[in-house]
């Protein structure tokens, strides 16, 4: 699970980075508003710990945008706000869970396991399906009516992330943080080159399913026929 921390105490996040990552979580922290909001829009995190009081942009302000932007992934409060109304304030904005400093590691671990428990017991599909292709995603095999093509696993991951997103703009951004990971550097070309070869194989296989480039905004998984790009 890779968490976002959004909090400006240097010294807590050190330590809720060592918590965490003892835990086998992946973690990133940000420690200014503005660029805590860039990252959490990019949704590239399971799970957000936010700060109220922040330089740049406030947590409540946020939280808000996340929502506005239909980002459901759950927010944790971090803060030294104890008081009730604030902590009904907070979840009112769309807040999982409320946590007020000082708090203990095993603490937060627990209200993590709690806000998570929901999605982690969705079980994953195995099987990913769209137009007239089906992805087997453990085979790394894209099936179709006119054959299969067993695919190299970073494209089968590639296409996974695609069949689990279709009909959404894609940013290049979103695509190399959920497939290759947040920390990986791997340049636009490479990236480009994959999605040359998956479009080779979709247009071998004859199949209503292309990925159409947007222009400055990054792909889009779509059914051929389909002019408009959402």
């Amino acid at each position: 699970m890779r968490i976002l921390i959004i909090e400006d105490d240097i010294s807590l996040c050190e330590l809720l980075v060592y918590g965490l990552e003892e835990e086998g979580f992946s973690v990133d922290i940000c420690t200014d508003g503005l660029e805590g909001l860039t990252l959490a829009l990019q949704d590239l995190h399971d799970l957000i710990l936010l700060d109220r009081m922040l330089p740049g942009l406030l947590g409540e302000e946020i939280l808000k945008r996340i929502r506005r932007n239909h980002i459901a992934k759950p927010v944790i409060f971090i803060t030294a706000l104890g008081e009730s109304a604030e902590k009904i304030n907070g979840l009112d904005l769309g807040a999982d869970d409320y946590l007020v400093k000082p708090f203990d590691i095993g603490e937060l671990l627990a209200r993590i396991r709690s806000v998570t428990r929901r999605t982690l017991n969705v079980p994953t599909p195995f099987v990913l399906a769209f137009g007239d292709i089906c992805l087997l995603e453990r085979e790394s095999k894209l099936t179709h009516k006119l054959g299969t093509v067993i695919l190299p696993k970073k494209e089968a991951d590639l296409l996974a992330y695609f069949l689990r997103n279709p009909d959404q703009v894609l940013s290049r951004q979103q695509i190399i943080g959920n497939v290759w990971g947040l920390d990986t550097e791997i340049e636009d070309g490479n990236l480009d080159n994959y999605i040359y070869l998956l479009r080779k194989k979709l247009n071998a296989l004859d199949t209503n399913v292309h990925i159409v480039t947007v222009h400055r905004q990054g792909y889009c998984l779509m059914l051929k026929g389909e002019s408009d790009v959402p």
